[in-house]
């Protein structure tokens, strides 16, 4: 996996130097187009194009796209809360036509996904001013794990990070993830079989375990292993160690539904977010 400073040297090979104009509108309807990919991206209402957003980068589910966290609870709760809704879309599956992400290290990715949620932010801040100090990376199922990915191995190069229904997919870093302390927030269902709590192996790799991945991030950013507090709470009930020795929040919230984008669970993530320290 590349480092913060590799994945900064390959953006800027691929989209050119930070300060250029952007030289096609893009937004809604048509996605924003970039070396290695594309995105959508839309303002809050009501903004006077000049104040700089908080944004919320959203990765979709596998076979969805960018286009899908539009018509969702996403747009809705982060607009409404003048936020900025910026969702890539994953790789084009080889062979196939729709969009996943692989979220593990690969060799033989065609794309370094973690690179390009770089190049996307990147590219979003040449067209429009953004507060860089409050950006969240959500993201659902493989999305989710997409998030964790992120989060494990940039760090606080986010404010903060948000996962539902996915966990870090293995292999998983030794020990530590190379990133740093991060603030991560995840939601998963008690009664989610497609991607179980435990995760589950397809073919040859691994969806990942969310305990195991809880794991890594509490020694990655110095916290006891058992919680600071537990709230039992409808619908979610919350595991959260937020006295680490790091400036850090981590909170595992567990509901009983499936496999899903769980009710509420957008107004609970911008809450939490909005609760955090800004990182100066």
């Amino acid at each position: 996996m590349r480092t913060v400073a590799a994945a900064l040297a390959w953006l800027v090979l691929s989209v050119g130097p930070l300060g250029a104009a952007a030289q096609h509108p893009c937004g809604e309807e048509d996605p924003c187009e970039i070396a290695g990919g594309s995105y959508y991206f839309v303002p809050p209402d009501g903004w006077d194009g000049e104040s700089p957003l908080p944004a919320i980068v959203f990765f979709h589910g596998h076979r969805s796209s960018g286009r899908s966290a539009l018509r969702g609870s996403v747009r809705k709760t982060f607009g409404n809360a003048g936020y900025a809704v910026i969702a890539p879309n994953g790789q084009v599956r080889p062979g196939a036509d729709y969009f996943y992400w692989p979220a593990r290290p690969m060799e033989t990715a065609a794309r370094d996904d973690v690179a390009f949620a770089l190049a996307v932010v990147e590219d979003v801040a040449r067209k429009v001013p953004l507060d860089r100090r409050r950006i969240l990376v959500a993201g659902f199922s493989a999305g989710g794990s997409l998030a964790w990915m992120i989060a494990c191995h940039l760090g606080n190069e986010f404010a903060g990070y948000v996962s539902v229904a996915g966990a870090l997919r293995r292999p998983i870093p030794e020990d530590r993830c190379p990133g740093g302390p991060a603030r991560m927030l995840h939601f998963h269902g008690f009664g989610d079989t497609q991607v179980p709590l435990e995760g589950r192996r397809i073919r040859d790799w691994h969806q990942g375990d969310v305990f195991e991945s809880f794991s890594l991030m509490r020694e990655t950013n110095g916290c006891r292993s058992n919680p600071h507090a537990v709230t039992i709470g409808d619908p979610f009930s919350c595991r959260v160690w937020n006295r680490c020795t790091s400036d850090t929040d981590l909170r595992l919230c567990v509901h009983d539904g499936g496999h899903g984008l769980p009710k509420g669970w957008a107004k609970a993530a911008l809450d939490w977010f909005e609760t955090l320290p800004i990182q100066q």
